[in-house]
């Protein structure tokens, strides 16, 4: 099994779309998908982001960070949330995300997670990290 994580991508036309829908059909909407991937086993995490206005941006391009307000420059398409999901292929994940409830012009991309098994288990980081995991019940 391998994780994947299906990121949700919107435009600005599709979130007014989205924005449109009664609140209650939206939780009733993915609140059905949310329970499929349950069901099947193979949720592993699912969050959905505050509006981007609300956020902030820190920009590394300079000596040092620069903090600015709102969603990050003229963004197309906003990362509006994600699922991560535990299966067998990116197939598999390719058909998740098919099924996943989205509003017309949004996008959701797909990628896989590298496990800390991928990393050199030598590393004095790695092994920290993987002390870290087995402490807290991810291994």
């Amino acid at each position: 099994m391998a994780k994947y994580m299906l990121i949700m991508r919107a435009t600005d036309e599709s979130l007014a779309k989205m924005m449109e829908t009664p609140f209650e059909e939206m939780l009733e909407t993915v609140g059905r998908f949310n329970e499929e991937l349950i069901r099947a086993g193979v949720l592993v995490a699912a969050e959905g982001l505050d509006d981007a206005g609300q956020g902030v941006v820190v920009d590394y391009s300079g000596e040092t960070p620069v903090v600015t307000d709102g969603p990050y420059g003229e963004t197309k398409e906003l990362f509006g949330g994600f699922y991560l999901i535990d299966v067998a292929t990116k197939e598999e994940a390719v058909e998740w995300a098919k099924r996943m409830p989205a509003t017309a012009g949004s996008k959701c991309e797909i990628r896989r997670v590298p496990t800390i098994d991928e990393f050199p288990q030598d590393n004095e980081w790695i092994i920290r990290e993987r002390a870290w995991r087995e402490r807290t019940g991810q291994l």
